[in-house]
């Protein structure tokens, strides 16, 4: 049967295939997925979000805006209104939010909710585990990520996130240059990337965005800028944000990807790009959920720090980009995680 769902994004990022958050760029996957699927989406994001359905968009924070205490009460504020007007307007048969923050501007009872974990649990706030809000399901996208939850947190399954395969397509021939994607801030370990890159003697390039968050542009300014532009050592570039066509020209033509991040990562949807991609992926081991993405010694390497990491470049052109396609194609199908959320859809629904 046809749905109507709302996807509720979070509140300072933009939608869309371009996006540099992996939400963003779940959203945006579902929000093609069911409208592709005959379904209707509704997606309530910040102007500036790209949206295959209707887009019910809250307003954006100014470019360079600090993205402080008061502008993300603004924010939730903006998105309360949105998603209240929602309810008021369409026949909604699903609430699915995305945020981080998601509890500060969760409807009340009613319509029922799915809310996608996206994030480490000690990400959000304690009491989001314990939520007494009648028809409220909480789902994680890993299995590192659930087993990291708080003892009794009623969950669903997990569904693994994906990514458009037809976006990407390995080539022959690579180039000689690492690369790093993603947000800048400190925990993803940019800096670690660099010191592998420099012990290994292989280009780097780094593209990607730091937001408005003060400790995000601090690490940019005075931690990884004066990193990439010291002199001595092979070149390293720092790109800045990039659209999906550079990124999927970027990651066919890189040597390897490297994930250098220092947090529990829940999931990596740029990894499973790099392998989409032919590319092979090297990432600390102990980066949460990055085990069960990259296959050592398959896809990539899993490694104990910079020095490792370094070791790794020297070898990686060992890996073959045919194996790490087929490793994408096997286990990262975005069709196949949209159909598993719709079948989730409507297993909920049935129960209310």
């Amino acid at each position: 049967m046809p749905l109507t769902i709302l996807l509720v994004g979070y509140p300072l990022a933009p939608v869309g295939p371009d996006a540099v958050g992996g939400v963003e760029q779940v959203v945006s996957m579902l929000d093609e997925a069911l409208t592709r699927g005959g379904h209707r989406s509704l997606v309530v994001a910040p102007q500036g979000s790209s949206c295959a359905g209707t887009l019910l968009a809250t307003p954006a924070a100014p470019p360079g805006a600090v993205l402080d205490e008061a502008a993300t009460a603004t924010a939730h504020h903006h998105h309360r209104r949105a998603i209240a007007r929602a309810l008021e307007r369409y026949p909604i048969d699903l609430v699915h939010l995305h945020g981080v923050d998601f509890d500060r501007y969760l409807p009340g009872p009613g319509v029922p909710a799915l809310v996608t974990l996206h994030l480490p649990p000690s990400f959000y706030a304690p009491e989001v585990f314990r939520l007494g809000r009648p028809e409220t399901f909480l789902h994680c996208v890993s299995a590192t990520q659930r087993r990291a939850c708080p003892p009794g947190a009623k969950l669903l399954p997990e569904i693994p996130n994906g990514v458009r395969l037809e976006h990407y397509r390995p080539r022959r021939d690579k180039r000689g240059f690492a690369l790093a994607l993603g947000r800048i801030c400190p925990e993803k370990g940019y800096h670690v990337a660099v010191e592998a890159a420099a012990r290994a003697g292989v280009p780097l390039l780094v593209a990607g965005q730091a937001f408005g968050y003060e400790a995000h542009t601090r690490y940019l300014d005075e931690v990884l800028l004066p990193l990439l532009h010291a002199g001595g050592g092979p070149p390293r570039r720092f790109l800045g944000p990039i659209g999906l066509a550079r990124k999927r020209r970027l990651l066919a033509a890189a040597r390897c990807l490297l994930v250098p991040s220092l947090v529990q990562e829940t999931s990596s949807l740029v990894a499973m790009e790099a392998l989409a991609s032919g590319t092979p992926v090297i990432a600390l081991r102990g980066a949460g959920a990055l085990p069960e993405i990259v296959e050592h010694g398959r896809t990539g390497y899993l490694v104990g720090g910079a020095e490792e990491m370094a070791e790794a470049m020297a070898t990686v052109d060992r890996i073959d980009p045919a194996e790490c396609r087929r490793a994408a194609e096997e286990r990262f199908s975005a069709e196949r995680t949209a159909a598993a959320y719709i079948e989730v859809y409507l297993r909920i629904l049935r129960e209310a």
